[in-house]
């Protein structure tokens, strides 16, 4: 019997497998994808943002068809896939999703993106540690750790080459059954669950900041999203 299909688009930091090591286990059920976006690897140097390409990824590794997983702003090109291509899509689950561009006349939205535009104005004018360092400032209000190895330097350089997540060309949402996990910890994410609470996905909250999938609970309650839309 084939086993379903299951494609992890990660979000900003790790990626591939890395991305989600509580869900490793799920490929003795399912046949699963673990993805490297769009300018992520581990070795050539990191490239900006390109929804599309992302979205060819995503619609190569779905095939004839799968569940999508998909974390912060790996959220983006999965949903603008799901609207692209619906037929492809058993489930839709969304982690933290930094779909802003959907809230972006909402209050808490609205504010973060006049908070964070002027970094953005100006980060071909800095460093990666530079913009590292106020990015990490500005959203979580402590200071960055400075990047000491290749690997660390590489990620804040992918850092600042990518997009504002507001700016993404999603517009609409997709007719497809979706999950939305959020952790309880920031009202940004929050309030793009509630939106799409609001167009008819299933929105549950479990502790685990952003990351509520590396949790126990978390990941339980993706499991059983996944196992309930198989069957």
């Amino acid at each position: 019997m084939t086993q379903e299909r299951i494609v992890f688009v990660h979000g900003s930091g790790s990626f591939g497998a890395a991305a989600w090591p509580r869900q490793h286990g799920l490929a003795l059920n399912y046949d699963c994808l673990f993805l490297r976006r769009h300018g992520f690897d581990a070795v050539a140097e990191p490239l900006p943002t390109d929804h599309g390409e992302d979205q060819r990824i995503i619609t190569e590794a779905l095939g004839d068809g799968g569940h999508l997983v998909a974390h912060s702003q790996g959220a983006i090109s999965a949903m603008i896939t799901a609207v692209e291509r619906p037929d492809l899509i058993r489930s839709l689950t969304l982690i933290e999703p930094a779909c802003l561009s959907l809230t972006a006349d909402l209050p808490v939205t609205a504010a973060h993106i006049e908070l964070v535009t002027p970094l953005f104005e100006q980060r071909h004018a800095l460093t990666d540690e530079q913009f590292l360092q106020q990015f990490v400032r500005l959203l979580y209000a402590t200071e960055a750790e400075q990047p000491t190895t290749e690997d660390e330097r590489r990620s804040a350089r992918r850092l600042r080459m990518q997009a504002p997540p507001w700016t993404a060309p999603l517009h609409i949402v997709p007719g497809v059954l979706t999950l939305v996990l959020t952790g309880g910890w920031e009202p940004l994410y929050e309030e793009v669950a509630g939106y799409l609470a609001g167009t008819g996905a299933v929105h549950r909250v479990t502790p685990g900041a952003h990351r509520p999938h590396d949790t126990d609970e978390g990941d339980r309650v993706l499991r059983d999203f996944l196992r309930s839309a198989a069957a």
